[in-house]
């Protein structure tokens, strides 16, 4: 969607499958080889349910579907949120889809002000995510 934003506009639902091979990816890219991102042993033996996908990680999806919607990337002023509830990323071949959805709050002179949900298996997994992306 590239201009002709208005408040209230509901932005196509982005899904994004996440694997543990990602988890591994992101590792080495991010330098964070927390083993609560790899390990099942790990994770549970400090009370998580498993592994779980990085925090950033996950916030990256929600750039990502941003970028997609903007049309073209690098249109991302402002994005923040708080890490609510993990994302459990399961040891098989099918991962977790992580599910991005978007609504235009608001539109002031170049900044398109987007309230996001960002779920994975019904949950919201990030709190109080928003955006800003310049028109």
């Amino acid at each position: 969607m590239t201009g002709g934003w208005s408040a209230g506009d509901t932005l196509p639902e982005q899904a994004y499958t996440v694997t543990r091979a990602d988890l591994v990816r992101y590792a080495g890219a991010s330098g964070d080889f927390n083993p609560i991102h790899w390990s099942d042993r790990v994770a549970t033996s400090v009370g998580l349910p498993g592994v779980i996908a990085h925090g950033m990680f996950t916030l990256a999806l929600a750039a990502r579907a941003l970028d997609t919607w903007a049309g073209v990337t690098g249109r991302v002023l402002e994005l923040g949120c708080k890490f609510t509830k993990p994302v459990v990323v399961p040891d098989d071949e099918d991962g977790v889809d992580v599910l991005v959805r978007g609504t235009v709050t608001s539109v002031t002179g170049d900044a398109v002000h987007v309230g996001l949900e960002v779920t994975c298996a019904g949950q919201r997994v990030l709190g109080s995510p928003r955006a800003v992306l310049r028109a």
